[in-house]
């Protein structure tokens, strides 16, 4: 484990030891060891105790991360120009997945309203009651006129024509884990040992998962003996549920990821999973079960594939830098006041956060997802890497 961040406050460490004793008993029952996929719907879903049902503080500076939408309303009005064009030609509704903080949420609905596109319902889906507290706090405070438009739901509408607007959702979604061995591919658990919780290989991968993995095998011209990482399955099948359900709109994904050939590179040998503690990321997923973050970057390539195999055209794919700024960001940085020397010096930082390399820029992808005829996309005038997928 290590050392070198902060200790949970014990009533936090209490919670995290109940998640724990839970998560052994589990692995007991299952005759020794936790499918992977398993072992993280539990730390971050558990009822009550997993980091996104329980009740810390997830956001902001006294949180574990920052998402683009805390870093600047930029990010929201930038979504917004996407969504009123689609919203004025089907219809319909707003919904966002994961709303976060709410921020992305009142900035979306403040530009829709400049444009004159307010949506009928502007539908939250969140299962973290310490999150939904803090969305209606937000909403009740920046955008106290239009609060009345959202909604909270548990689930995905069974049927729903308008926007999807899903930042930073995939990658929190339980992932399967697994290696390369002599013998094959193997997948990988959670078993409870003297030293702790800790990863053991399982045996033969089941038939779907055995078949993603050939598929990354494939796109990375196979891969060496010890290789790790992991499959998505989830994120698919939500996607899938997503586009099924979805009548007539457009999906913004926006997430860090690769194409399926860059994210199983054979250098990339020991997976993407990383945990966020406290504002440090740290590679120990056993690290204070049910209090840290855990998560994996998406393979945008099978979310795509599954997308259109439900019916939904991909409408583009870009990195987080181009999208942005071909929706007006550097036009929206440039309103600044010139004098408020803070401000602009705000302003720049964000601006290098949303779209530099080094930052979140190359690293975030868009994919944008359609059914029906609708407007051509308006962030991708920069550059579409459709052909990268």
């Amino acid at each position: 484990m290590s050392t070198d961040l902060p200790s949970p406050e014990p009533e936090a460490a209490a919670v995290s030891a109940e998640l724990t004793a839970r998560i052994r008993a589990a692995i007991a029952e299952a005759g020794g060891a936790l499918p992977f996929h398993r072992y993280l719907q539990m730390v971050l879903y558990e009822p009550g105790l997993g980091y996104y049902a329980g009740g810390s503080h997830k956001l902001g500076a006294g949180g574990d991360f920052i998402t683009a939408p805390e870093i600047s309303p930029w990010f929201g009005y930038c979504l917004a120009r996407e969504a009123a064009p689609v919203l004025k030609a089907v219809g319909g509704e707003v919904l966002e997945p994961g709303a976060g903080s709410g921020r992305m949420a009142a900035d979306v609905l403040t530009e829709l309203e400049r444009q004159g596109a307010l949506p009928e319902a502007y539908r939250i889906l969140e299962v973290s009651p310490e999150l939904r507290d803090r969305q209606r706090r937000t909403l009740a405070e920046r955008v106290p006129h239009l609060a009345e438009r959202v909604v909270w739901v548990d689930d995905l509408p069974e049927a729903f024509t308008g926007v999807v607007l899903a930042n930073e959702v995939l990658d929190a979604m339980p992932v399967h884990r697994f290696r390369i061995t002599e013998q094959g591919p193997v997948e990988l658990g959670v078993a409870d040992t003297a030293e702790g919780l800790a990863t053991v290989e399982m045996g033969p991968p089941g038939e779907r998962l055995a078949a993603a993995i050939e598929q990354a095998r494939a796109a990375a011209g196979d891969l060496p003996v010890g290789y790790e990482s992991e499959i998505g399955l989830a994120a698919v099948d939500w996607v899938t549920t997503l586009a099924e359900r979805l009548e007539a709109g457009r999906v913004v994904l926006v997430d860090y990821g690769f194409p399926r050939h860059e994210f199983y590179h054979p250098q990339r040998a020991t997976g993407t999973l990383m945990g966020h503690y406290r504002h440090h990321a740290h590679a120990d997923p056993y690290l204070y079960p049910g209090l840290s973050d855990l998560t994996a970057h998406v393979d945008f390539t099978a979310v795509a594939e599954a997308a259109h195999g439900a019916g939904l055209s991909v409408a583009g794919f870009a990195t987080q830098a181009h999208y942005l700024m071909s929706l007006g960001l550097a036009e929206a940085a440039e309103q600044v006041n010139p004098v408020d020397q803070r401000a602009q010096l705000e302003a720049a930082q964000a601006m290098r956060t949303l779209t530099m390399p080094e930052e979140m820029g190359e690293l975030f992808k868009v994919l944008l997802l359609d059914r029906g005829e609708l407007p051509p996309p308006l962030g991708l005038a920069l550059r579409d890497m459709r052909g990268r997928l």
